[in-house]
C-alpha cells in the first residue's frame, strides 16, 4: 500500500470516528490520535523522507490537504458538540410558562398588634373610644399631674429615659406609661363623661430580660362620670377578662399602690390553662397577673378638670405583651422584638 494509499485510508477512519463523536471529550481524545503531534498523519508525515524524491512534493501536498480537511472537520464536530451542549443547559434551566405561577410570600399582622386589636375591640363594645397621647411628653403630664411629687419614691420605681433640653426649658422624657394619657384625655373632655382606650409605646431604662425590655407597649383605659363605682370597674374587667380569655373566667382585686389611682388594686385573672387548679403558667396558684388599676385619684381628677365631688373615674394599665405571654405560654418577651419570623410566623 502506497502512502497515498495510506492517507486516503486515514482521512476516511479518521472523519467517521468524527461523527460519531458524541461529547466534547471525545474530540480531545480524536486529536490526540489522529492530527495531534504524536496522532497517526504526523506519524505518517514523518516517513516522507523515505521516500523517493520525485514523490515527495505529491505526497506532502496531500499530506496537508488531508491535515487541513480533517482541521475543518474537527472544528464543525467541536462546534456541533458546544452548540448541543448549550441547547441541553438551556432546556434544564428553560421555564415552563404553562406551570401555575409561584404565590408571593404574605406577611403577618405581629403578635402585639393583634393583641391590641383584640382589646381595642372588646373595649368598643362597652362603648370606649380609641385615643392618643404624646410618646415624648412633659414631666408634668407623665408624673406631676398625675400626683407624682417631685421626690415622691414612685418615681424610682420607672428609671426614665430624659431628653436633653436647653437651660430653663421643661423636663422633657420618653413616657414610662400610657396613664398620661390620662389628663389629656380629661382634659379635652371635661366637663363632659369620657370612656377613652388608648394603646402605646412605652419606654424605660432597664436592663433586658426574658420578663423586661426597655421598650414595650401599654394600653390605658379610663373612664369619667357621676357615680362610677369599684363595682363598675370590676364589672368592666370582668367582661374584659372573658372576652379576651374565654367564659367562665374570674377576677379578683388584690390591693396596691398608684400615686394616680386611690384605692389601687392588681387585676389577676384565674388561670385559664388550668382552669385555676394551678400549673407551671400560674406557679400553681390558679392565678394570672395582669397589671394595675383602680378609681382615678381625686388630686387627678381635678388636674384633669373634673370637680371630685361630682365625679369618680377608674383607670387602668395593662401590657399587650404580658397578656401575650401568658395566652400562649411565651417564655421570653425579648422574642417580641428581636425581628425573627419564625415567631411571627406562628401566629399568622
Amino acid at each position: 500500500m502506497t502512502v497515498i494509499d495510506e492517507l486516503g485510508t486515514l482521512q476516511q477512519e479518521a472523519l467517521a470516528a468524527l461523527a460519531d463523536a458524541a461529547e466534547l471529550a471525545a474530540l480531545a481524545e480524536w486529536k490526540t490520535k489522529y492530527s495531534g503531534k504524536a496522532g497517526a498523519l504526523t506519524r505518517l508525515s514523518r516517513g516522507l523522507g523515505a521516500l523517493p524524491v520525485e514523490q515527495r512534493p505529491e505526497v506532502g501536498r496531500r499530506v496537508n490537504l488531508v491535515r487541513e480537511q480533517l482541521d475543518a472537520a474537527y472544528a464543525d464536530a467541536e462546534e456541533r458538540l458546544k452548540r448541543a451542549a448549550l441547547n441541553a443547559e438551556l432546556a434544564a434551566d428553560r421555564i415552563d410558562v404553562t406551570m401555575p405561577g409561584r404565590a408571593p410570600a404574605i406577611g403577618y399582622t405581629h403578635l402585639t398588634t393583634q393583641v391590641i386589636a383584640q382589646v381595642q375591640a372588646i373595649f368598643a363594645e362597652m362603648g370606649f373610644q380609641l385615643g392618643e397621647s404624646p410618646e415624648v411628653e412633659l414631666d408634668s403630664f407623665n408624673f406631676g399631674l398625675l400626683n407624682f411629687a417631685d421626690d415622691h419614691p414612685a418615681r424610682d420605681m420607672q428609671d426614665t429615659f430624659y431628653v436633653e433640653m436647653p437651660e430653663g426649658a421643661p423636663s422633657v422624657l420618653l413616657r414610662t406609661h400610657t396613664s398620661n394619657a390620662q389628663i389629656h384625655a380629661m382634659r379635652r373632655f371635661a366637663p363632659n363623661p369620657v370612656r377613652v382606650l388608648v394603646p402605646g409605646k412605652c419606654y424605660r431604662n432597664e436592663q433586658v430580660t426574658a420578663r423586661s425590655e426597655m421598650q414595650f407597649f401599654q394600653f390605658e383605659f379610663l373612664a369619667v362620670g357621676r357615680q362610677i363605682t369599684m363595682g363598675d370597674l370590676k364589672g368592666t374587667l370582668g367582661y374584659f377578662a372573658e372576652r379576651m380569655f374565654g367564659p367562665n373566667t374570674k377576677v379578683r382585686l388584690r390591693p396596691s399602690f398608684f400615686p394616680f389611682t386611690e384605692p389601687s388594686a392588681e387585676l389577676d385573672v384565674s388561670c385559664f390553662l388550668c382552669a385555676g387548679k394551678g400549673c407551671r403558667i400560674c406557679k400553681y396558684t390558679g392565678w394570672l397577673e395582669i397589671g394595675g388599676c383602680g378609681m382615678v385619684h381625686p388630686n387627678v381628677l381635678r388636674n384633669g378638670g373634673y370637680d371630685p365631688a361630682l365625679f369618680s373615674g377608674f383607670a387602668g394599665g395593662f401590657g399587650p405583651e404580658r397578656i401575650a405571654l401568658l395566652k400562649y405560654g411565651i417564655t421570653d418577651i425579648r422574642n417580641f422584638y428581636n425581628g425573627d419570623l419564625r415567631f411571627v410566623e406562628q401566629f399568622g
